[in-house]
């Protein structure tokens, strides 16, 4: 199984010509005015048991921090490229290079998700590492009243299992990791659990531990460096 390898280019997606976009233009919604907080349900699909998600974030994030959020919520390392697919939109971080063949992809860091998905029942994909193709369906499942304490953190509410780890080769090569790791007398059990590490069970879901690391991230916009040490946290890991 190989830890590195070249990053594929994304996911095709279907758009339409699109004339200048309001929501580019938004601007957060203001603390005076009230900030409506989400509950999102975020579906990692195509695992079997279903990893997933539940998360609290205030509705004036940019999508550029909710990436941040999921990085740190759902279990990934941050280390491929991401895009949000809503509607006829594609958003996606600018250094990814991404709008360079398509002028049309927003900046993510300048979409609102509450313009991006208004209502409850609304739906999102966030896809990440087009490579493996790790497609999180993201789904608006109550929009609440304004709260100042929740007005600028994100919270994880629930969740289950461990995220599969980066660069296993996706929904079918987790499956098939999942089945070596049950059988001590499969052919590859051993050079498989060497490269997951002693510390890596799927059925682990650690929410005090997440929790503690969203809360790391910085509001409105949360850097790569600060990203990174939230992550080096919940892993466990140092400089």
């Amino acid at each position: 199984m190989k830890t590195n390898k070249k990053q594929s280019s994304p996911t095709p997606v279907s758009k339409k010509q699109l004339p200048v976009d309001p929501i580019v233009n938004s601007e957060p919604i203001t603390a005076k005015a009230g900030v409506s907080i989400y509950h999102l349900k975020v579906v990692l699909e195509g695992t079997k048991p279903l990893v997933w998600r539940r998360l609290q974030v205030p509705g004036n994030a940019n999508l550029g921090w909710l990436h941040a959020v999921l990085q740190v919520a759902m279990g990934w390392s941050n280390s491929h490229l991401h895009q949000f697919l809503f509607g006829d939109q594609v958003c996606s971080d600018p250094s990814s290079g991404l709008e360079d063949n398509d002028p049309s992809v927003l900046d993510e860091s300048k979409v609102i998700l509450s313009d991006a998905i208004p209502n409850p029942k609304d739906k999102m994909t966030y896809e990440y590492d087009f490579g493996d193709s790790w497609n999180h369906k993201i789904i608006v499942e109550k929009i609440l009243s304004a709260d100042p304490a929740a007005s600028k953190v994100a919270l994880c509410l629930d969740g289950a299992r461990a995220c599969p780890p980066d660069d296993c080769g996706g929904v079918p090569g987790y499956a098939d990791m999942l089945e070596i790791i049950k059988s001590p007398k499969h052919p590859e059990y051993e050079s498989t659990r060497e490269w997951l590490g002693d510390r890596f069970n799927p059925e682990t879901f650690d929410l005090e531990k997440i929790n503690a690391c969203l809360r790391k991230l910085k509001w409105p916009r949360s850097t790569e460096s600060h990203l990174r040490k939230a992550l080096m946290e919940r892993d466990d890991c140092q400089e």
